[in-house]
């Protein structure tokens, strides 16, 4: 098995400011509270290829509702390689708990933005039986997958991103 990511933590000063930016009522100590237990994406078993994100705080989605989920943390791989991002496939299957992007894509170059490469999660409740998702802090939510990926021979693209979402195509 090739070795060819590690997990880290943003800064605690990017955390609080991006928990405060999404949610509004939260005050500086509590996001400082809540950085101090995020817990670092892990396998499960030895046998598991997804590498679970833990949810930093409780969150409860209604039906139909939608959250967009700082996780505190940040992927470090090779070149040749992408975090590709999905729900936890038990909430997907009791729950339809789906990312909005149906899969998070975590470029390796994503790394070095200057959100420092903050991984966000956007999920929506939606389900078709009137079911709540409670997500309990410290619970996995989420799932990433390292995949290996190729280019085309022509290809000859020299661009360095900087940011996040859409950043790549301005």
């Amino acid at each position: 098995m090739q070795r060819i990511a590690r997990f880290h933590k943003v800064s605690e000063e990017r955390f609080v400011a991006d928990w405060m930016d999404t949610f509004g009522n939260a005050s500086e100590e509590e996001a400082r509270a809540v950085y101090e237990k995020i817990r670092l994406p892990r396998r499960a078993t030895a046998g598991s290829a997804g590498y679970d994100f833990f949810s930093p705080a409780d969150f409860v989605l209604e039906p139909g509702e939608t959250i967009k989920i700082p996780t505190g943390v940040r992927a470090e791989m090779k070149q040749e390689w992408v975090l590709k991002c999905y729900p936890r496939s038990g909430l997907g299957f009791k729950y339809r708990l789906q990312l909005n992007n149906t899969v998070g894509i975590i470029d390796s170059d994503y790394f070095y933005s200057d959100n420092e490469g903050h991984i966000f999660a956007k999920l929506t409740n939606d389900t078709k039986e009137g079911k709540t998702v409670s997500i309990p802090a410290d619970s996995g939510f989420m799932q990433g997958i390292f995949v290996e990926y190729g280019i085309t021979e022509d290809d000859d693209v020299t661009e360095v991103r900087n940011g996040g979402f859409g950043s790549t195509t301005k």
